[in-house]
C-alpha cells in the first residue's frame, strides 16, 4: 500500500459517507409530501418485514398527498398499519385499493425539532469523515514504521487528506444548509 492508495481509500469512505448523509436527509419530513419518507417502513408481508416499496407503488397524489397502492388487495390493512406505527405521525385512510397519505403541514415547533434531527445528522456525518481522517492518519505512520515511505511522504499525505476532509465537512455543511432552509421553508 502506498500513500496514494490511503488517500483513495480515505476519499471513497468519504464519498460513502456523504451519500449515507443525503440518503438520512432525505428521509427528513419537510412541509411538501414526498415518496422518499415511506421508504424505510417495513409492511408485515406474510410474516416478513418487507420494505414497503417491495409490497407497494408509493406515488404522490398532490403536493401534500401520498398515494400508496399494494400489489395484493389482502396487504391493503398490513400496509395501512405499517404506515400509522410507524414514527412519521401520518394518519393514513383507504379509498377503494389505494391508501392516501396526508401530510400535515409542520407547525413551528415541529420545524425546530426537525432542524435539531438535521443538524445532528450532519454532526454525524462530520464525525464519520473526521473519522476516516483519522485512519488514514494512522495508516501513512504505519507505512512509515514499516519503510514503505518517508516521513515527508506521511507529512504531504497527511496534509491531502486533510484537504480533502475540510471540503466534505464544507459539502456536509453546505448539506445541512440546504436541507435546513427547506425544513423551514413554510
Amino acid at each position: 500500500m502506498t500513500t496514494a492508495d490511503v488517500k483513495k481509500s480515505a476519499e471513497q469512505k468519504m464519498i460513502k459517507s456523504i451519500e449515507t448523509l443525503k440518503a438520512n436527509l432525505s428521509k427528513v419530513r419537510t412541509g411538501r409530501a414526498h415518496t422518499g419518507i415511506l421508504d424505510h417502513i417495513l409492511v408485515d408481508y406474510y410474516g416478513t418485514p418487507t420494505n414497503i416499496t417491495q409490497v407497494a407503488n408509493v406515488t404522490l397524489i398532490d403536493a401534500r398527498t401520498i398515494g400508496v397502492q399494494p400489489w395484493e388487495k389482502k396487504m391493503l390493512a398490513a400496509v395501512e398499519k405499517a404506515i400509522r406505527d410507524s414514527d412519521l405521525g401520518l394518519n393514513p385512510a383507504s379509498q377503494g385499493d389505494v391508501i392516501r397519505v396526508p401530510t400535515p403541514p409542520l407547525n413551528e415547533e415541529r420545524r425546530k425539532e426537525m432542524v435539531k434531527l438535521v443538524k445532528n445528522e450532519g454532526e454525524d456525518a462530520k464525525i464519520a469523515v473526521r473519522n476516516i481522517r483519522r485512519d488514514g492518519n494512522e495508516s501513512l505512520k504505519k507505512l512509515v514504521k514499516d519503510k514503505v515511505c518517508s516521513e515527508d511522504d506521511e507529512r504531504r499525505g497527511q496534509e491531502e487528506i486533510q484537504k480533502l476532509t475540510d471540503k466534505f465537512v464544507a459539502d456536509i455543511d453546505k448539506l445541512v444548509a440546504e436541507k435546513e432552509k427547506e425544513v423551514l421553508t413554510v
